[in-house]
């Protein structure tokens, strides 16, 4: 060990090594403790390491920076004190420590710096060195161990060098067999993709299968319906297409019954049974007048002469009749006076009659109260009274002696070219008005 000397031409300060040496592990774990930014560019990827190493790997560098770095020196400084605070504290103050190392003095005076730390350091340089004390068979018994130890290393590496080849060849084999395994995996990952997206295509097939047998299967059934439904009105139309022609049938028939009878008692005929093959020969014979052509259409006696006939049916064109007959008043008491008045005729000659109005002129639901015997018929959306009219004559049996009462002449020729007929609304009026 050699003693401080000071260049008073440099800034360098030499120092005995065992002082260098607890200079730079002071530093070094300081250096642990201190923030990134405190820390010298060239240390700072020593800061991570372990003191131990950090004081061995970073003493090249570490110690030249002490020397000329006054402000990092000050701040090992602090984190030195911080961690011998007694130590430092006396050595900063400049209080005697003859029970400290010298070398740990001095070293801490070196990073402190006190007034007198030359002097300490040149203390610490003075201390002779302790004689070393030669022990011949703790020589001679600490080389046999060293040897011995040697050996055991010698073996022991053996061993380790044997064991790490069977380890890499293990490992080589692990590896082999860990690429082998990846590839069956990334195999067994592909296949299960490919299923996977031919599952997913399935089941995307499934569904559109599905959903088209649905929406088939909603259709079957609405046709099911539908058919069922026209089955049903097939049905029921046929019924009353039935029902309909046997009631146009035995009316027709009664009809015919009554009109037969009624021209045997006007013609005065004599029972069936009294005819003789000789009677058809004869010649041509005065015919009579038809029943219902003895008075003039205008004539009220007329329509008592129609509404005689058997079977027959009366027509009412009814706003054509209530217009006609009480033009000032609202509609609903035109219809009811009419009602009434036709509900009376019924109640004497014992006929049907059927009123008809314009539908059009409705603007909601009607009350009315119908006398027994007048049925009332009300034209739909889109369709005259008119039409409705046209439609009830042509309902009724060819031979059926219908009567239509109104003024509209468009309608007259209709029903006369239908085979039936037609009155003017003054007729009626006035046979209503004679009660």
């Amino acid at each position: 060990m050699s003693e401080v000397a000071a260049d008073a031409g440099s800034n360098a300060t030499i120092l005995p090594e065992p002082v260098r040496q607890r200079v730079l592990a002071l530093a070094a774990q300081a250096l642990g403790a201190m923030p990134a930014t405190d820390i010298p560019a060239p240390l700072r990827r020593f800061a991570s390491f372990a003191p131990a190493k950090r004081a061995k790997l970073s003493a090249s560098v570490l110690g030249p920076i002490l020397d000329t770095d006054e402000r990092f020196r000050r701040l090992v400084a602090i984190e030195v004190r911080r961690e011998h605070p007694e130590l430092g504290d006396a050595v900063a103050d400049a209080v005697p420590t003859p029970a400290a190392d010298p070398a740990e003095v001095a070293a801490l005076a070196y990073l402190i710096r006190p007034e007198d730390w030359q002097a300490r350091v040149a203390e610490a340089a003075q201390v002779p060195k302790a004689a070393p004390k030669a022990d011949d068979e703790a020589i001679a018994r600490l080389g046999e161990q060293l040897d011995q130890a040697r050996t055991e290393t010698r073996q022991i590496r053996e061993r380790l060098r044997e064991q790490l080849a069977e380890v890499k060849a293990e490992n080589v084999t692990l590896r082999r067999k860990l690429n082998e395994a990846r590839q069956r995996i990334a195999g067994l990952q592909s296949d299960l993709a490919d299923r996977t997206a031919a599952a997913d295509t399935a089941d995307e097939r499934v569904d559109a299968a599905r959903a088209e047998s649905e929406r088939e299967l909603r259709k079957l059934r609405a046709r099911i319906t539908e058919l069922e439904a026209v089955e049903h009105a097939a049905r029921r139309t046929a019924g009353q297409e039935r029902e309909f022609a046997s009631v146009r049938t035995r009316l027709l028939l009664d009809t015919v019954i009554e009109a037969a009878s009624g021209l045997r008692r006007e013609l005065a005929l004599p029972p069936g049974g009294d005819l003789r093959p000789a009677d058809t020969v004869a010649g041509v014979e005065p015919s009579a007048e038809p029943v219902g052509r003895s008075a003039p259409d205008d004539d009220p006696s007329l329509l008592d002469e129609l509404l005689a006939l058997p079977q027959v049916h009366l027509v009412v064109d009814g706003y054509n009749v209530t217009k006609t007959a009480w033009p000032s008043a609202p509609l609903h008491s035109q219809r009811q006076r009419l009602l009434t008045a036709l509900g009376a005729l019924v109640a004497q000659r014992r006929i049907e009659v059927t009123a008809v109005f314009d539908g059009a002129t409705l603007s909601g639901p009607v009350q009315l109260n119908a006398p027994r015997g007048v049925r009332i018929r009300f034209s739909p959306a889109g369709v005259t009274a008119d039409e409705v009219i046209r439609q009830l004559v042509r309902a009724e049996p060819p031979g059926r002696p219908v009567v239509v009462v109104s003024s509209d002449r468009e309608v007259a020729d209709s029903i006369v070219a239908m085979g039936a007929r037609a009155l003017a609304a003054s007729t009626l009026i006035t046979r209503l008005a004679r009660g």
